[in-house]
């Protein structure tokens, strides 16, 4: 397979075109590619910072096989490659000097890619400590019994609610951002709809989000309760709500990102009924030490 088998375009319209019917086709594991570019046709390049988006599909027989999309400066998302076609698309990328802090995707695909990477350009891949596993629902169940309470979905209203929810959330994964009134719509949580589970006397204890309907299939992101109201059956119940609704609105796959280490809410959303559908990896890049030239002697 040859690197310049893959086409890059900065244009976000024209790659869907070319390559939506591919990432629809497949929608639970390509869905952070279908993510990103419905955020940016919605917001605009300049949401995401000063370098323009590159976006790059791999066609064969005027047909594609992979993808992969980088938001500057975020790093490079890819749908499943291949080692073959990894190799191809680090060779590519050397070649036209990007420089790349990271790659994401199904383990198996970032594992070749960062390995390839590597081989082409010296830069020293890390794999990530959090390892996620991608799941999809088959049938929801519901626990029972439910906690006392109902859910309640967050209004334009509660917006400095769900900002403090979503601060909390941040935190406690370790995501570094900053979420307040002037910089909530530029994060990737502005998009979503809240449900709050509340007890009977209206004390919210937990929260669950969810993306948009996009090709088909909703992502639930995000579910979280405070450290000192877990164990009560509060994050299975606002999880069982948004997973409803999202039914409700015309999915046909709900899926979500659960980590790995962390075996409760693993087994939380099997209990509800999500199943596996691939690991999740991500690698971080070092660039490699320059040659120091020897001074004659």
């Amino acid at each position: 397979m040859r690197p310049d088998d893959w086409h890059l375009t900065e244009d976000v319209d024209d790659f869907l075109a070319r390559a939506g019917d591919f990432l629809r086709s497949r929608p639970g594991l390509h869905v952070m590619p279908l993510t990103w570019t419905a955020r940016l046709r919605a917001r605009g390049a300049e949401a995401f910072g000063t370098e323009a988006p590159v976006f790059g599909l791999l066609e064969r027989a005027d047909e594609v096989r992979a993808t992969f999309y980088r938001l500057p400066p975020r790093g490079l998302g890819l749908t499943p490659l291949t080692p073959e076609q990894a190799d191809s698309l680090a060779a590519h990328l050397a070649a036209l000097g990007h420089s790349l802090p990271s790659v994401s995707a199904d383990h198996s695909t970032a594992t070749a890619f960062a390995e390839a990477w590597q081989r082409h350009t010296g830069a020293t891949p890390k794999l990530r400590d959090t390892r996620l596993c991608l799941y999809r629902l088959g049938t929801l169940t519901p626990p029972e019994p439910l906690p006392a309470g109902r859910g309640r979905v967050l209004g334009e209203q509660d917006l400095e609610q769900v900002m403090f929810w979503c601060g909390e959330f941040a935190k406690a994964v370790g995501e570094d951002v900053s979420i307040d009134a002037e910089t909530w719509a530029h994060t990737r949580f502005a998009d979503k709809r809240y449900t709050l589970w509340e007890t009977p006397d209206g004390t919210p204890v937990s929260i669950a989000g969810m993306n948009p309907l996009i090709g088909g299939q909703i992502q639930v992101d995000i579910v979280y309760t405070p450290a000192h109201l877990r164990g009560r059956g509060y994050a299975g119940a606002v999880a069982a709500e948004v997973s409803r609704a999202a039914l409700a609105l015309g999915a046909r796959d709900v899926v979500l990102f659960a980590d790995l280490s962390n075996p409760t809410s693993n087994a939380l959303y099997q209990r509800l009924g999500y199943r596996p559908l691939t690991n999740w990896a991500a690698y971080d890049f070092s660039c490699a030490a320059p040659e120091v030239s020897q001074a004659p002697r």
